[in-house]
């Protein structure tokens, strides 16, 4: 089995400028996003009715619920088109084993693994925000407990966001690296050489 040395060719030179500044971008605004809801997140107060017999919960404005769905989105569009370009490892070129595999495949894992737990968070912050009390108390006996969601979760799922981003754009890197010099397989080009008897 022969290995192939290509040189860097201009087309993945120019993927490579396109590739990076996209999903760069799709990560930072789905992490501007999911910052800026765990700023907006619903807050809700108890409050009586005009004739003074009931009380019930007054949420605010739901903005957040959209944003982090917004980021949710965005992420995930970012993690797919990286994954895309890549082949999701597996079904592109094979990387001689070494260094630059190991790391390739530790930064492919950890990736997925800290996108998983984002969406995770930025999903259920989003159906939590979302939900508001609907039941009613009498004005003389207790309040109704307004469920609101708990601070720091869209934030929780805006710092793994920036980890998955991190993660994916340093595996696409060294992902490309390892294919342009020269470690990639030749399995069609493989072949055993025989001499010939005389």
């Amino acid at each position: 089995m022969r290995l192939r040395l290509p040189q860097p060719s201009s087309s993945s030179s120019m993927a490579s400028k396109v590739v990076l500044p996209v999903a760069v971008v799709f990560d930072v605004t789905a992490f501007a996003l999911a910052i800026a809801a765990e700023l907006r997140r619903s807050t809700a107060q108890v409050v009586p009715d005009d004739e003074k017999e009931y009380t019930h919960c007054a949420y605010d404005s739901g903005i957040a619920t959209g944003l982090g769905v917004g980021a949710f989105l965005l992420l995930l569009a970012s993690q797919v088109f990286i994954m895309s370009v890549t082949r999701c490892y597996f079904c592109g070129p094979s990387i001689r084993r070494g260094k630059s595999r190991s790391c390739t495949v530790s930064l492919f894992w950890c990736c997925w693994l800290t996108f998983l737990v984002a969406e995770m968070l930025l999903l259920a912050a989003s159906v939590q925000n979302a939900y508001h009390t609907a039941y009613r108390g009498f004005y003389y006996m207790n309040d109704p407990s307004c469920e609101v969601l708990r601070r720091g979760v869209f934030a929780s799922g805006a710092a793994f966001s920036f980890l998955t981003a991190t993660l994916s754009v340093s595996y696409y890197l060294l992902y490309g690296s390892a294919s342009n010099s020269g470690y990639a397989y030749a399995e069609e080009e493989a072949a055993i050489g025989m001499n010939s008897l005389s």
